[in-house]
């Protein structure tokens, strides 16, 4: 038998894929679970996330409901569209409709599979006590390390102080994932500035992404950077950063930093914004349509506010981004 890390991630394939609803059951303190296929089965022995086929002409939703029935002896509560995969491995290719679970009624016991774990998702996807993982749950554990919340600096209209000694406060609270965004700002200044986060945010185990200037992100040391829309379509190969998120207004766009393997997306704007009052806005349903079937998570920005977060992960969001919203 072929082993699964020949596996490849694709965005097509030849032939019709297998249609497979996928659970991420999440528990409050974040750990989610993975089970062990069982002897007889292709791959015996590999962790992944429960779940199955879906059955023709049957709706994704009901889908997963079924199978996490049938698997795990739960019923699902509380289900949000993620992200959709498509692998080949050498004995089929699969699209995989992964859903966020976080409320289901019933205790979750090993019905078809072999074994069962609770991990803590991490950026590196490297658990010892459930190796080895199907290479297509590896990716998905990285991205379940991203955090709900990504904000974006606001200096400049806030003044440098008042917005540091903010992020100082966003930091206690356990802010983790950031942007460090100031487009007025000359270059010089704007180094100086993104020192000063990186200083800070490094002591709280926050990420710190900078803005489209890739060798200053690089310079200093960043955690990663976050590419505009233009350069999603200028650039030829992925950054040599650690994490690399991508602007986006469009499926287009989607595909794009799907192409570029960046490791997630905002796309935007959902709602209309003081600095943009004129420009066309998604709305909650532009936005669901275009991240319909994202292979990567999509944080929906422009308008929101930490409140949005419920409507924004029911349309298919990872998260939420925001610039104001972020630090009021």
């Amino acid at each position: 038998m072929e082993r699964p890390e020949n596996a490849k991630p694709r965005r097509a394939a030849s032939g019709r894929p297998v249609d497979v609803a996928v659970a991420v059951l999440t528990r409050a303190d974040g750990a989610v679970l993975l089970a062990r296929r069982p002897a007889g089965k292709v791959y015996a022995g590999y962790w992944e996330f429960p779940g199955g086929k879906i059955e023709p002409g049957e709706q994704v939703a009901a889908a997963l409901k079924r199978e996490i029935h049938e698997e795990l002896g739960v019923g699902v509560e509380r289900a949000y569209p993620w992200i959709t995969q498509v692998f080949e491995y050498p004995h089929a290719t699969v699209r995989l409709h992964f859903f966020r679970v976080t409320a289901w009624r019933g205790i979750v016991v090993a019905r078809e599979h072999e074994a069962l774990a609770w991990e803590q998702p991490r950026a590196a996807a490297q658990f010892p006590s459930v190796a080895p993982l199907l290479p297509a749950n590896g990716p998905v554990l990285r991205a379940l390390a991203l955090p709900v919340e990504y904000a974006i600096s606001h200096s400049a209209s806030l003044g440098e102080a008042e917005w540091l000694e903010r992020l100082r406060h966003r930091l206690q609270q356990g802010l983790k994932l950031l942007q460090v965004r100031e487009p007025h700002y000359a270059s010089d200044r704007l180094e100086r500035l993104a020192a000063k986060v990186l200083e800070l945010a490094r002591p709280a185990g926050a990420r710190v992404l900078i803005n489209r200037d890739i060798g200053l992100a690089q310079r200093l040391g960043a955690d990663g950077v976050h590419l505009s829309a233009r350069q999603l379509g200028e650039l030829s190969r992925r950054p040599d950063m650690p994490l690399v998120g991508a602007s986006c207004h469009d499926a287009a766009g989607l595909r794009a930093a799907e192409r570029l393997a960046a490791d997630f997306a905002v796309l935007g704007p959902v709602k209309s914004t003081p600095s943009h009052p004129n420009q066309a806005v998604l709305g909650w349903r532009g936005f669901e349509a275009n991240a319909r079937g994202a292979a990567l998570p999509v944080y929906a920005l422009g308008g929101v506010v930490r409140g949005d977060l419920e409507t924004a992960c029911v349309r298919g969001a990872h998260g939420v981004a925001m610039i104001r919203g972020a630090w009021s």
